[in-house]
């Protein structure tokens, strides 16, 4: 069974198909929803299962990273694990994709954490009796780890793929306007942080999935972080750093061994401290940060690894 990447081009994610074309021929049954959260925003839901699965082998939900969405090329992963049995769940981020919020601007995390932590307990409750994964790359990897912190017993496993423990020092503010953030942020919080490129020019080795990711109609026009969310994502890896030590629940982390956004010293030193007795790092060699970013071949190397594992510790979860 092959991976979806293998019917992608330049243009879309769905070959020359529409996107229910797609899922037809996927033989996916899929739903999208909005959510209204806590703040009476309207948050955009979707989840995809095969139609041809009697018996689901679990969920996923899924967090995408900072200007992604869960739709576009994102949700491949998604397809390919509903082929392979298991109901997969995603949302927009607040300020991404089709959700509400201002694009890009994230002040504090704890509402993009309470917006995951609401539509997964959901989806679990409709789901009681499927063994629960959370699935999370980049940013979506800082906020899983913040919900498995807060609900350590839930899950039955946690999946990183270049997860946001550290920034990269290559996209780091240069001292002294990382001195200067705390201020920055107080008085122009919207003010756009000046790095040398924006992240998605190092995140997506091939380049015609990078002309791909451009082309996705909901995509953040600016990826350089506002000071506010530069500021919060630095202290949310901060945080991470120190408090990993809690996580019980079962962890894999993938991780490019070349990633140039999300600094790979940072996701070993998590996967050191974890408390977890279950955890593994795998670390692809030249692999860039946006795994789904690398050659097709290489996708399906790394989907496979992850697939395996999830499907191991789903079987061990109904014994």
């Amino acid at each position: 069974m092959s991976h979806p990447i293998f019917q992608a081009n330049e243009n879309s994610p769905y070959g020359d198909l529409t996107r229910e074309e797609f899922y037809k021929q996927q033989k996916i049954m899929h739903k999208e929803s909005f959510m209204l959260n806590k703040q009476n925003m309207k948050i955009y839901t979707q989840s995809w299962q095969s139609e041809s699965s009697n018996q689901l082998r679990g969920l996923v939900g899924m967090i995408h990273g900072y200007t992604s969405e869960s739709s576009w090329l994102f949700e491949l992963n998604a397809v390919a694990m509903a082929k392979a049995g298991f109901f997969v769940c995603a949302l927009d981020l607040q300020g991404h994709g089709y959700s509400e919020g201002s694009p890009g601007y994230i002040p504090s995390i704890q509402p993009l954490v309470e917006d995951c932590i609401q539509y997964f307990d959901s989806a679990r409750a409709n789901h009681p009796k499927l063994p629960a994964f959370l699935y999370g790359e980049s940013l979506g990897g800082a906020i899983a780890t913040l919900i498995c912190l807060r609900q350590n017993t839930i899950w039955k496993g946690l999946v990183l793929s270049g997860p946001m423990c550290g920034v990269s020092k290559k996209y780091k503010p240069v001292w002294p306007l990382e001195k200067l953030l705390p201020l920055a942020a107080f008085v122009a919080p919207s003010w756009r942080i000046v790095i040398t490129k924006p992240p998605g020019s190092k995140s997506y080795k091939e380049g015609w999935k990078r002309k791909m990711v451009s082309k996705s109609p909901n995509r953040v026009a600016s990826q350089k972080p506002p000071a506010a969310t530069a500021l919060e994502l630095l202290k949310v890896c901060e945080y991470i750093q120190r408090n990993s030590h809690e996580l019980e629940v079962p962890l894999l982390i993938l991780q490019g061994g070349d990633d140039k956004v999300c600094d790979p010293e940072a996701a070993t030193l998590v996967y050191e401290s974890a408390g977890s007795k279950d955890k593994t790092m795998k670390i692809f060699p030249g692999m860039w940060h946006q795994l789904i970013g690398e050659p097709n071949e290489s996708v399906e190397l790394v989907f496979n690894t992850m697939l395996s594992w999830l499907e191991v510790r789903a079987d061990l979860a109904k014994i």
